[in-house]
């Protein structure tokens, strides 16, 4: 036996071992030796079997990594108590993936397939998002499992679903959006998607999900009626999100176009007058209800403590320039400045109140906050909302909400939902851009 251990610890890995030799090392007392036994591929498959029930965890951890373990340990497995061992499974069983189908009549590729789906239904977020991250953009995914991961509840799982994956058709799309996405972003990651077209369009603007809507608009490849940009240029008047993407809008009507230039902010009137769809006289006609604003003025009646100041990037992500500090002031030393408001407002795609509020409670520079959200860096907005004295709940949706960073790239709340970030590390990074403004 102890030749046997040597062999298998520290012998090459494409040493072949013999079924007997196998047998006795799958059954040794060091669980270091049926582990090292578990990660080789030479191994027989009812070995690897045997190792998959084995007591010891890391035993089964080596087990789901190996591409040798056969598809039915690899079933078992995926229902495995260890969430390392199921995340080891999901790792390994997508890349798999490409070619499988429901009907497969093999019964190792079949074994495949139900793997994928018992992973989709984990109840750690954690391998459903290894399994979506890897299959959202595969052409041959199984059907099944793309649309159980799309109408998963976190939308860090089912974002990337819905707003890649080519195996959704309209009618699936279609269909989640009238019973209502269960993931919080759900919408927006469709809004997002590559070539939406005019039906899909149609189904998120007659939704009253403003933030949805908004990434619709700035999606250029996504396909929208005339009417329907039309309806939503009606809309528009007092929804700020919608403005800067519907001034970039490609194809707009004369009647929209002069309808805009009566109601976006200043920044915006510049980057109407540019562009250059439209006809001479609708052009004509927008310069003139420019000049006409300009000679009356803005209209605007925000002190310069209120005004937002926001340069053209930030314009670009459709962030108000207008900030109600002033009430938020109020309602900060009233004592009703409280983090379930600014959740509210943020839900209800009110940014500026959210940053007048952010701007109070953080008594940080409005340029700073302003540059922080901006720069779309996790560390940034995440220490701009401890400095606030908000939770890390909050810091997750200020990212991807308001400041437009990707879920997967969002900085998450530790284990026990705390910040991530050390003290000093998040004060290093407002003093950074506090610095830089």
């Amino acid at each position: 036996m102890g030749f046997l251990e040597d062999k298998v610890m520290s012998g090459s890995a494409e040493e072949k071992l013999t079924y007997e030799e196998c047998k006795k090392l799958a059954r040794h007392k060091d669980p270091k030796v049926r582990r090292a036994l578990a990660m080789r591929i030479n191994v027989e498959p009812e070995v690897l079997y045997f190792l998959a029930e084995d007591r010891d965890p890391e035993v089964r951890r080596a087990a789901a990594s190996n591409s040798a373990t056969p598809r039915l340990a690899d079933l078992k497995l995926a229902s495995d108590a260890d969430p390392q061992v199921r995340s080891g499974i999901a790792e390994k069983i997508v890349r798999l993936a490409p070619g499988l189908s429901a009907n497969e009549q093999d019964r190792v590729l079949r074994a495949t397939y139900e793997t994928l789906e018992v992973l989709a239904r984990d109840q750690i977020v954690q391998v459903r998002r290894i399994l979506s991250d890897t299959l959202k953009d595969v052409t041959d995914a199984p059907p099944e499992v793309i649309r159980k991961l799309a109408l998963d509840t976190e939308v860090e799982v089912a974002g990337p679903i819905l707003q890649f994956s080519p195996v959704l058709t309209d009618e699936d799309l279609l269909e989640i959006i009238s019973a209502g996405p269960p993931s919080k972003g759900g919408l927006g990651a469709i809004a997002r998607r590559e070539n939406v077209s005019e039906p899909v369009s149609d189904a998120v603007a007659s939704t009253d999900n403003i933030g949805a809507i908004a990434d619709l608009l700035g999606n250029h490849s996504a396909q929208i009626r005339e009417a329907t940009l039309d309806s939503l240029v009606e809309r528009a008047d007092s929804i700020q999100l919608w403005h800067a993407p519907l001034v970039g809008r490609p194809h707009l009507s004369a009647k929209s176009s002069q309808r805009l230039a009566r109601v976006v902010a200043d920044n915006l009137l510049g980057m109407l007058q540019e562009r250059s769809d439209l006809d001479v006289n609708t052009l004509e006609a927008v310069k003139a209800i420019v000049q006409q604003r300009v000679s009356k003025g803005s209209g605007e009646n925000y002190t310069d403590e209120n005004k937002g100041g926001f340069d053209e990037s930030l314009a670009m992500l459709s962030v108000p320039a207008a900030l109600p500090v002033e009430v938020a002031k109020r309602l900060h030393q009233s004592g009703k400045l409280g983090e379930n408001v600014l959740v509210h407002a943020l839900l209800s795609n009110d940014a500026a109140f959210v940053l007048a509020g952010l701007i109070v409670r953080s008594d940080l520079g409005t340029k700073s906050i302003q540059k922080i959200i901006a720069s779309q860096n996790p560390k940034g907005v995440v220490s701009l909302i401890w400095k606030a004295g908000l939770s890390m709940e909050f810091a997750v949706q200020v990212q991807t909400k308001l400041g437009r960073i990707s879920p997967l790239k969002a900085l998450k709340a530790t284990t026990d939902g705390e910040y991530p970030l050390t003290e000093s590390e998040m004060e290093w990074q407002l003093e950074f851009f506090s610095s830089s403004v």
